[in-house]
């Protein structure tokens, strides 16, 4: 049966994901599935390959919660295929309001991710979080061969970004000079470089959902913080208002922002689409503990 519910969190997730700057795990965090989409994914093991080879595909299927990761995936993929042009003419046309909108989305965020029990292992965590998230926000990207092993590990990489809340795979794709060469890969449906680079993926994936699940079953309060403490350095590189020349970029204020460029700076509807995107936090919050 189809739960409409995890398309839904499965298609935010693709779209945070479109956005250079703004990560998927985020979403899934905000959503109340970060930790059973770690968990799930890190169910295709050793035990799951025993069962295919065995031909026990509805063990299989149970093993790997496959009801969840169809449904959360599906929602993914239609968002990434559906709406990679929306998100493009956005970013064109109206980068200051979607900027802002997830600007206020990812502070409210940051805040109901941290622990509400704290000491100084977690303020610590926390604090190298958005430190390390800075630094990487803060990068100027390289140039890259557009060769498909360079693909495949640009993959591999970005994956594990995007299962990290804070860390944008779109901006790590940014850094290893492979975003616009796979989004549009996407828009042609270039199935070769798609394949290769979901091939990069999943393997990425795979391997790096298994560290994320044994650090959250040890250490769930420090990882946390660390993830609250990542999505609060990332917005670095959600700041609205920048000067950008397509390889580096300026966070300016709004003031400046009209001095230097003579376009408004549409602070007031800024603030209130910033100002809703912070509601959407409190209303998933709100109705997750609800349904608890």
């Amino acid at each position: 049966m189809i739960n409409a519910k995890l398309v839904l969190k499965g298609a935010a997730m693709g779209c945070a994901d479109l956005i250079p700057g703004v990560s998927g795990g985020t979403i899934a965090l905000i959503t109340g599935i970060y930790e059973e989409l770690i968990n799930s994914i890190k169910s295709f093991d050793l035990t799951a390959a025993q069962l295919a080879f065995k031909l026990k595909f509805k063990d299989l299927w149970d093993h790997v919660n496959g009801q969840f990761l169809v449904q959360v995936f599906a929602g993914i993929f239609m968002s990434i295929f559906l709406l990679s042009r929306g998100i493009s003419y956005l970013l064109d046309n109206h980068p200051i309001l979607l900027w802002s909108f997830f600007f206020g989305l990812i502070l409210i965020s940051s805040f109901y991710v941290m622990p509400r029990k704290n000491n100084g292992i977690t303020y610590l965590s926390f604090l190298i979080g958005a430190i390390v998230a800075y630094l990487i926000t803060s990068l100027t990207p390289a140039s890259s061969p557009d060769q498909l092993w360079f693909v495949f590990i640009s993959g591999a990489i970005a994956i594990c970004a995007m299962i990290l809340p804070g860390i944008s795979g779109s901006f790590i794709l940014i850094l290893l000079a492979k975003y616009e060469y796979v989004l549009n890969a996407v828009k042609v449906f270039d199935f070769k470089v798609i394949f290769v680079f979901g091939l990069g993926c999943a393997v990425g994936l795979l391997s790096f959902s298994r560290l994320i699940h044994w650090l959250l079953q040890r250490h769930k309060g420090t990882v946390m913080a660390l993830l609250a403490g990542f999505m609060l350095g990332s917005l670095n590189k959600i700041w609205p208002w920048k000067l950008s020349d397509d390889i580096t970029f300026r966070n300016i204020s709004p003031l400046k922002y009209e001095q230097l460029t003579n376009e408004p700076s549409l602070l007031l509807p800024s603030i209130c689409i910033g100002v809703f995107g912070m509601l959407v936090v409190f209303v998933l919050e709100r109705y997750g503990r609800a349904a608890e």
